[in-house]
């Protein structure tokens, strides 16, 4: 670093601004690749182009010198020459450090080994690197510090770019399909004066001016569904949701979600346009791996996907002697509904490997969803799962005012009773379905799991761009 330094300040003096402004008019490397793949070995050309990159290699002696320049798209090899850029020019290139940001003016043409390149006209500093790029050749292979300097992660892994790059192809692909389904996108509170929407903790924060204290969502269910009272009948929002909980390999307490609301449809209809949407977004980004999206995807309620892998049947007799008897033991001090959930979660939920609506959950872990038109106990809900992890989560939506107000009520008397992760009472929302909510299917979908299914990651912390990391 102190020959960094050195380098610098050699520059400065040497009359170099090593961070200028702009470096305007720059073609992307690929672009360059793409015009010119039908060159002969040894062919020139007279196509000028002005590229710009990190300076990842250089090699050569005497009056001439090869470098290789990195952008997002793609690497270039450019050629530099004495005769062309003069003594001072080009003996200040090839000084540069590798990791040094530059531009370059030159014309196209293939080497006699068959490598297309840039002759080099003219080049501009334009940023230089006072730290060493990280090894390139081995990779950064650390995982502490590609989650914790991103940075150094996507300079030197190639597949890391190219996952982020998937993920922004997903959510445009996701984008794309509603909007083409006449879904509007909105935008909800992040901050919000009472948290709600799912079974979760949430984070607390406090506004100065307004002397109160204000919750990050963990959903953004609550305000979408009053959209939906409001006429506007199709909306959907792409944000970042807040849970003050663990972190795992599936868990970031910083996570984006997918919501869309549907008016006229229930948990039937939304589970068709999930398959259409999540098949369509797979062929989009290319998707090849082992998962099937092709529709239909299997429909098995949650008793029967419990007792096919368990023996228990969660609707007959004590849960805990039912599962006992199974060589299962629930925490006896959880409610029916939590043993009912740790039964999905840890018996059922790792073996879904292709994907699978699991469907009719206990009203007692559904406080949003309306009660099953045929089953008692019951309400449409869904989940679904895919590579092995739960992905998504989907009512047929309660639209019931005083059936609402029930549900808080018992939400309630779940937190007196020491259940940390309830539902609190929300009067506006009560007050919003007393205007007439139509019959509405929503869901919620988790793009960073999501992503984690079409790229074959096993941990959240791999989509995430900047996760959350203990000290």
């Amino acid at each position: 670093m102190d020959d960094r330094r050195a380098k610098l300040e050699r520059l400065r003096a040497e009359g170099i601004d090593p961070f200028p402004h702009a470096f305007p008019n720059v073609t992307p490397i690929e672009r360059v690749h793409a015009e010119h793949g039908e060159l002969a070995d040894g062919e020139e050309t007279d196509s000028a182009y002005r590229v710009a990159g990190r300076l990842a290699a250089r090699r050569g002696h005497g009056g001439a010198a090869f470098l290789d320049v990195v952008d997002r798209s793609g690497r270039l090899q450019v050629h530099a020459r004495k005769d062309v850029l003069g003594d001072e020019s080009f003996e200040t290139l090839v000084s540069l450090d590798l990791g040094d940001l530059i531009g370059v003016d030159g014309t196209a043409f293939r080497s006699r080994r068959g490598e297309l390149s840039l002759r080099a006209t003219g080049w501009t500093l334009l940023a230089k690197a006072l730290r060493n790029p990280p090894d390139k050749f081995h990779g950064l292979e650390d995982v502490e510090t590609r989650y914790r300097h991103r940075e150094l992660d996507l300079l030197a892994n190639e597949e890391s770019r190219e996952l982020f790059i998937l993920r922004a192809k997903v959510v445009s692909a996701i984008r794309r399909k509603l909007d083409e389904r006449g879904f509007v996108e909105v935008e909800t509170p992040v901050l919000q004066p009472l948290y709600g929407g799912a079974l979760a903790r949430p984070f607390v924060t406090h506004h100065n001016e307004l002397d109160r204290d204000l919750f990050l969502r963990i959903a953004d269910e609550l305000y979408l569904k009053r959209l939906i009272v409001g006429g506007l009948e199709r909306v959907y929002e792409i944000g970042k949701d807040f849970r003050n909980e663990g972190v795992s390999h599936k868990h970031n307490p910083e996570f984006t979600m997918l919501e869309w609301y549907e008016a006229y449809a229930d948990y039937g209809d939304i589970a068709t346009r999930l398959e259409e949407l999540i098949s369509y977004v797979a062929e989009e980004v290319g998707y090849d791996g082992p998962i099937d999206f092709s529709p239909p995807w299997r429909r098995v309620t949650l008793t029967e996907a419990i007792r096919e892998e368990t023996g228990v049947d969660i609707r007959s007799g004590d849960l805990r002697d039912v599962a006992r008897a199974n060589g299962i033991e629930l925490d006896p001090d959880a409610t029916w509904a939590k043993q009912v959930d740790d039964l999905l979660s840890k018996h059922v939920e790792p073996k879904l490997e292709q994907p699978t609506f699991v469907m009719d959950y206990p009203k007692e872990l559904s406080p949003f969803a309306k009660d099953h038109r045929s089953e008692p106990g019951l309400v449409e809900r869904f989940e679904c799962f895919a590579a092995g992890m739960e992905f998504s989560n989907a009512f047929s939506e309660l639209n019931d005012p005083d059936e609402q107000r029930a549900r808080f009520e018992q939400q309630a008397r779940d937190e007196a009773a020491g259940d940390e992760e309830t539902q609190p009472y929300d009067e506006d929302y009560v007050r919003a379905l007393e205007q007439g909510m139509p019959p509405t299917g929503g869901i919620g979908v988790g793009i960073d799991r999501l992503v984690m299914i079409l790229s074959g990651r096993h941990s959240i912390r791999e989509v995430v761009l900047f996760p959350a990391m203990r000290d």
